[in-house]
C-alpha cells in the first residue's frame, strides 16, 4: 500500500481562498506549464491552484464570458492505456452529464461547465473537466483556524446547520446509487465563509466520477500501468473501506464518514494523526470501542447517542443505508425544528427514515484485534493521509441556513419522545421505487414552459412556470425491432408499412413510403415510423408506461436553465443530431424535393439512424435523440397556453390535434431544436418523420 503525502500550504488571495481549497504550491507554480496559455481555443489559463496525486486545477477564464472559471486536468489518467482514451472521454461526457442532472434537484451543486482533452507539448494527452469558481475555504482549515484560537466544539444546531446541507447532497446521489466515498472536512467547502458564524452554503468536492472510478474494466486497464484508482482518508474511513470481507462500499460508507465529521466538529477532538493506517484500520473495526460522541468527551442524549452508534456501526448492514435516514433520525433525536434542507426533501418524499437496505452487502468479516481510537485534541496534524489516486473534485450539495440554538436546550419530553420513536417503534423498512434500465430518472421540478423570444411562434407563448412530478423516460425512441416484438405476440397493431395523411399525393405515398422501417432488416435499431398516434399510446400502454404530456417532454429535454438546445446554447452540427445536411439536400434534388439544409455538414443519414448515434446531443437528464431523427408523439392535445401557474398540466381535455416535438431528419429550420417548438398532427397521421418513446411514472416509496 503506497502513502502519498501531500502538503497544503495556504496563500492568502485577497479576501478570500481559491476554490477547491488553498492554493498549493509544493515546489512548483505550473507543473503543466499551462499558465498564460488558452485551453481550447476558449480558457485563458490564469493560474495553478493546486495538485494532488491524480489532478491538478487551474483558475481560468473564459475568453468570451470573461468569467472565472475551475479547470481540473486529471494529470493521473495519463498513463492510461491508449486504447482507452476514447472510452475514458465518453465516460467524462456521462459524469458531466451526470452532474448535470444532480443540479436540477438543488441549485446548490457546483456546475460542470465542460469537458475535453488536453495533448501536453511531451505528447500526453490529459482528461479535464471544467467547473464553476468558489471563493472560500474548506472546512478543514477553518477548523484549524479554530484550534488556534481555542474556539472549542460547536453546538449541535451549528452542526446541525453546517451538515444538513452535505447530507441532503450525498443523499440525491444515494438515490441514484452514487456513493463519495471520502467525506471528510477538507473535502467540504465553505462558500465565502471564514468563521462558523458565517456559513452558508457548503459544497461537497471530489465528488464527479465516483462511479467511473469504480468501474472494474478502468481499474483493471489502469492497474497494468501502475496506477492505484482506490482513494480514501483513513482517519475517516469505514471498516469496508480497510477490510473488503466486510463488504462493498457504497452510500452507507458515506453514512459512516459523515457521522465522524460531525462526532469531530461535536467534541473538538481531531483525527489521530499519530496512527498508521494499519492501527486506524484495526480501530475502525474495533467492536468494543466505537468513535460516538459520548465516547469522546461530548455531552449527548441517549436518542442522539444512538443515532452515532448506528452511523458508525462496524457491520454496514447495521448502518443507515443512505444519508438521508441518517440526518433525519438525527435531527429528530436532537428534538430541534426540522433543518430546511431535510424538510424539503421530506416533503418531495426524497428522505424517509429506514428506507430498504437491499442495496448493503453481506458482511463476513472477523473483527479484527482491538486498538484504541486514541483521539487527541492537540493539533490537527498535516499532512492527510490519502491511499493511492484521489478520486476528481465536482461538488454537490444543497443550501440551508444557519440554525441557531434553542434557549435552554431541548425539552425532556422531546428527548424522550425521539428515543422511543428510535428504540421501541423504529420506522418500517421503505421500498425506494428506481427507474428501470434503459430509462433516464427525470426529476421532480419546475421550469418555465414555452417561450417569450420574439420570434417564438405564438404557440408557444407565454412562457409559465410549470411543476412536475418525477418520472422515468426511455432512452431511446421506441426502435422498429421494438415495436415488431409486440405486434408479433399480438399486443400491438402491425405498424404500416406505407405512409398516410390528410389530402396525400400518390406521389408522396410512393416516394415516402419505402422510409417506413418496419420492414426493413436493415433498420430494425432505427426508430420505429409511419405509426398513428393511437399505435403509439397502444404500445406504451402494453408495456406498462404511457405517452409522455408535452410538459413533460419539453421538461425532460430542456430542464429548468432555460437553455436553448438540449445540449446546452452550442449551435447544431451533425455531431448533434440526425437533421437535414448536405446527404438531405443531395437526396431532396435527386427527388425533386424542395428540402432547406439545417447545417452544411453531413450526418451520415439520408432517412432515420440508429437510436442513440449522436451521443452529443443528448439532453441534459440523459435521453438521446430529442431532437432530430423523427418526431415524437406526446399525449396532450394542442391548445392555447395560459400564463397561470400549473402543476402536472395534461393539456386540453379534447382536441383536433396531438402535439407532436423534437424535428426529425429532414429538419431545416432551427427553430424546430428549440425544446420550446411545438407542432400539432392528426392522430391519425402515418409519417415517415414521427415515432416515438414512452415515460413511466415513479410511485412514491412504499412499505
Amino acid at each position: 500500500m503506497t502513502i502519498t503525502k501531500n502538503l497544503r500550504i495556504s496563500l492568502a488571495k485577497s479576501k478570500s481562498e481559491a476554490a477547491f481549497g488553498s492554493y498549493n504550491l509544493g515546489d512548483m507554480t505550473d507543473p503543466l506549464q499551462l499558465v498564460g496559455k488558452l485551453l481550447d481555443g476558449k480558457y485563458l489559463m490564469q493560474a495553478f491552484v493546486s495538485e494532488g496525486g491524480f489532478a491538478t486545477v487551474y483558475r481560468a477564464e473564459h475568453i468570451i464570458w470573461k468569467k472565472p472559471v475551475a479547470i481540473k486536468l486529471f494529470s493521473g489518467l495519463a498513463t492510461a492505456p491508449e486504447a482507452m482514451r476514447a472510452s475514458l472521454h465518453e465516460a467524462f461526457i456521462q459524469e458531466g452529464a451526470f452532474l448535470s442532472e444532480l443540479c436540477t434537484e438543488t441549485a446548490s451543486i457546483v456546475q460542470p461547465r465542460d469537458v475535453g482533452t488536453h495533448t501536453a507539448e511531451g505528447g500526453s494527452w490529459v482528461p479535464y473537466m471544467v467547473l464553476e469558481w468558489l471563493e472560500g475555504q474548506n472546512l478543514d482549515q477553518l477548523l484549524e483556524q479554530e484550534q488556534r484560537a481555542a474556539a472549542g466544539p460547536w453546538s449541535m444546531p451549528q452542526v446541525i446547520g453546517l451538515l444538513a446541507q452535505v447530507a441532503m447532497a450525498l443523499d440525491i446521489a444515494h438515490g441514484k446509487g452514487i456513493a463519495h466515498r471520502d467525506v471528510k472536512p477538507s473535502n467540504l467547502f465553505l462558500v465565502a465563509a471564514h468563521t462558523r458564524a458565517e456559513i452558508g452554503t457548503v459544497k461537497v468536492l471530489d465528488f464527479g466520477v465516483a462511479k467511473m472510478m469504480s468501474d472494474a474494466s478502468f481499474s483493471a486497464s489502469l492497474a497494468r500501468t501502475g496506477a492505484n484508482v482506490t482513494a480514501f482518508t483513513p482517519q475517516y474511513a469505514a471498516p469496508e473501506q480497510f477490510n473488503r470481507d466486510f463488504g462493498a462500499t457504497g452510500p452507507w460508507t458515506d453514512v459512516y464518514s459523515l457521522a465522524a465529521v460531525a462526532v469531530e466538529l461535536l467534541t473538538g477532538v481531531a483525527p489521530n494523526y499519530d496512527l498508521d493506517v494499519s492501527q486506524l484500520g484495526r480501530a475502525a473495526m474495533d467492536e468494543a470501542h466505537r468513535p460516538t460522541p459520548r465516547a469522546l468527551g461530548a455531552s449527548v442524549t441517549d436518542a442522539v447517542e444512538a443515532v452515532f452508534t448506528r452511523a458508525l456501526a462496524v457491520n454496514p448492514q447495521a448502518r443507515y443505508a443512505r444519508a438521508g435516514q441518517f440526518w433525519f433520525e438525527l435531527e429528530a433525536a436532537t428534538g430541534m425544528p426540522m433543518s430546511n434542507a431535510v424538510r424539503e426533501r421530506v416533503q418531495r418524499g426524497s428522505v424517509t427514515p429506514m428506507s430498504g437496505r437491499s442495496l448493503i452487502p453481506n458482511s463476513t468479516a472477523p473483527v479484527s484485534a482491538a486498538v484504541p481510537l486514541t483521539a487527541s485534541k492537540s493539533a490537527r496534524k498535516k499532512p492527510y493521509v490519502a491511499i493511492g489516486l484521489g478520486t476528481t473534485a465536482l461538488g454537490a450539495v444543497l443550501a440551508v441556513l444557519l440554525l441557531s440554538a434553542p434557549k435552554g436546550g431541548a425539552p425532556q419530553a422531546m428527548e424522550r419522545a425521539a428515543a422511543a420513536r428510535l428504540v421501541e417503534a423504529p420506522a418500517p423498512n421503505l421500498v425506494v421505487p428506481e427507474c428501470p434500465a434503459d430509462t433516464a430518472h427525470i426529476p421532480a421540478g419546475q421550469f418555465f414552459m414555452g417561450s417569450e423570444e420574439k420570434s417564438a411562434p405564438e404557440n408557444e407563448k407565454p412562457a409559465h412556470n410549470v411543476t412536475l412530478d418525477a418520472f422515468c423516460m426511455d432512452l431511446h425512441e421506441v426502435t422498429a425491432g421494438q415495436y415488431k416484438s409486440c405486434s408479433d405476440v399480438g399486443k400491438c397493431k402491425r405498424a404500416p408499412k406505407e405512409v398516410e395523411w390528410p389530402k396525400i399525393t400518390d406521389a408522396d405515398r410512393k416516394l415516402y413510403s419505402p422510409l417506413c422501417t418496419i420492414d426493413d432488416p436493415n433498420k430494425q435499431n432505427h426508430p420505429v415510423n409511419c405509426v398513428t398516434w393511437e399505435m403509439a399510446d397502444n404500445f406504451c400502454q402494453a408495456n406498462g408506461k404511457r405517452l409522455p404530456t408535452e410538459a413533460e417532454w419539453e421538461f425532460a429535454t430542456r430542464g429548468p436553465d432555460g437553455r436553448v438546445y438540449p445540449w446546452g446554447d452550442e449551435p447544431p452540427t451533425p455531431e448533434h443530431l440526425n437533421a437535414c445536411g448536405a446527404e438531405c439536400s443531395a437526396w431532396g434534388k435527386k427527388n425533386d424535393v424542395a428540402l432547406t439544409a439545417l447545417y452544411n455538414g453531413d450526418d451520415g443519414f439520408v432517412a432515420t439512424a440508429p437510436v442513440g448515434s449522436f451521443p452529443k446531443g443528448r439532453s441534459r437528464f440523459g435521453p438521446y435523440d430529442v431532437v432530430g431523427n423523427v418526431w415524437e408523439w406526446t399525449s396532450s392535445w394542442l391548445g392555447p397556453y395560459s400564463s397561470e401557474k400549473t402543476s402536472n398540466p395534461k393539456g386540453p381535455a379534447s382536441g383536433e390535434r396531438r402535439v407532436i416535438r423534437g424535428g426529425a431528419f429532414n429538419g431545416g429550420y432551427e427553430s424546430w431544436l428549440h425544446p420550446s417548438f411545438r407542432y400539432g398532427q392528426v392522430p391519425e397521421a402515418q409519417s415517415h418523420g414521427i415515432g416515438f418513446r414512452c415515460v413511466a411514472d415513479l410511485p412514491k416509496p412504499t412499505p
